[in-house]
């Protein structure tokens, strides 16, 4: 009856369908092990025999027989008048196999047995999981909303595994309610202690990939593939792509007809504006395209020498006056992106400048940098594109104040009429 508890243990665990028969009988073993090297200060001289099936073990002892009165160390030797209690026709020199019944290490010691044995099993199944989800990092993944906290929201999927999306991974539109299935893509996987965290991305430039391959079945198949991705997620994302074959269009394939294609996409990423434009080894002519909608006049590229802030050089981009607010977007967005999305620094001149205008950079001593970058937000690089402006409506499409507008045009004046 003294391994009752044991049995318990190997009911609980061996139908566990995540750890192997050989697992469970490695872990049982190296459980049994530390147990004994604390209760009789060493392992080495015991064979263990485990039947995981049955929920039963066997523990022997292997010692040699010496003289009365000379045994060094109970645990390895064994004296002649004990060993023929077990056996009376054992001599000095001979090996001696006894039994050691697990009572014989002590209720306490059995107690922390069973405990050491569950945590085991328990790391075991932790580092599974670890292995399984590290597998599907950058992967789409579904699972049920569990439990809403501040900054982050909890899901569980089929399996019990708790997934965790962050309030920094979700959309600023998202919404969820308890049971809801959410998707996104799985961002990373740690060992945390004994535990895996995973975490669970939506805003990930990898979600709009994994939605494009699951809802295009070209891109899925590979005849149309995606060359970049830039993206403020909820609000407005460009994709490039291309297609080796000359028969499909790719920008076409993508949204469908009247955008039937990538209207499910759109309404997934919370009415996220995606852009679809052609990828294209024409620098120049790729530029002209991430600026879209707006028309770009011409392209001057200045490479940079080495990488500069992950930029590869800058762009000067000429445009029509009525197409620079195009290009810029509402606040800066559009811009931003075509600069992600090429790997460039982009400056946008209005067609016709004239020579003896002056760019609000110059007047950087005079005039605070943020600024200057306000103007700039809403395409006006140059002194005389701010003079020219109302002021009250130079007050409604930028963040500053009426006195400091004034005062900026006071500065240009200056400059003009000296």
């Amino acid at each position: 009856m003294e391994n009752i508890a044991l049995i318990e243990s190997f009911s609980e665990f061996k139908d566990n369908k995540s750890i192997d028969r050989v697992t469970l009988m490695s872990i049982l073993e190296e459980v049994f092990r530390a147990a004994l090297k604390r209760r009789f200060g060493s392992d080495e001289n015991f064979d263990i025999i485990i039947n995981p099936d049955k929920g039963d073990l066997e523990i022997w002892r292997n010692r040699v027989v010496v003289a009365d009165g000379f045994s060094e160390d109970d645990n390895e030797e064994i004296e002649l008048a004990e060993a023929r209690r077990i056996e009376p026709d054992f001599e000095i020199g001979e090996d001696v196999s006894e039994e050691v019944k697990l009572i014989d290490l002590g209720r306490r010691a059995i107690l922390a047995l069973r405990q050491n044995l569950i945590s085991k099993i328990h790391e075991h199944d932790s580092t599974n999981i670890f292995k399984q989800f590290k597998e599907l990092e950058g992967e789409i993944y579904s699972a049920e909303v569990h439990h809403i906290r501040h900054n982050a929201v909890i899901l569980l999927d089929d399996e019990g595994n708790e997934i965790v999306l962050p309030k920094s991974e979700q959309i600023r539109s998202d919404f969820f309610r308890k049971g809801d299935a959410v998707r996104g893509v799985i961002k990373s996987v740690e060992l945390r202690g004994n535990k895996p965290a995973i975490i669970l991305s939506r805003t990930s430039p990898a979600f709009l990939v994994k939605l494009f391959e699951q809802e295009i079945p070209e891109v899925f198949d590979g005849l149309i593939t995606i060359e970049g991705v830039a993206r403020i997620p909820g609000d407005k994302a460009k994709i490039a792509v291309d297609s080796y074959d000359d028969r499909i269009d790719p920008v076409g394939a993508c949204v469908g007809v009247k955008g039937s294609r990538i209207h499910g996409i759109v309404r997934e990423l919370g009415n996220e504006n995606i852009d679809v434009i052609n990828y294209t080894k024409n620098e120049q002519l790729f530029v002209a395209r991430a600026l879209s909608p707006a028309k770009v006049t011409s392209v001057d590229i200045k490479p940079y020498e080495e990488e500069k802030n992950g930029k590869k050089g800058r762009v000067n981009v000429l445009l029509k006056p009525e197409e620079v607010s195009k290009a810029i977007g509402r606040s800066g967005v559009n811009i931003r992106l075509a600069s992600e999305l090429t790997g460039y620094e982009i400056d946008v001149q209005r067609e016709g400048l004239e020579e003896e205008d002056v760019e609000l950079t110059e007047f950087s001593d005079e005039i605070e940098a943020w600024v200057i970058a306000e103007f700039k937000k809403i395409g006006l690089e140059t002194a005389k594109s701010v003079l020219e402006k109302d002021v009250s409506m130079l007050v409604q499409r930028t963040d500053l104040e009426e006195e400091t507008i004034l005062e900026v045009q006071r500065i240009l004046k200056e400059e003009f009429e000296d």
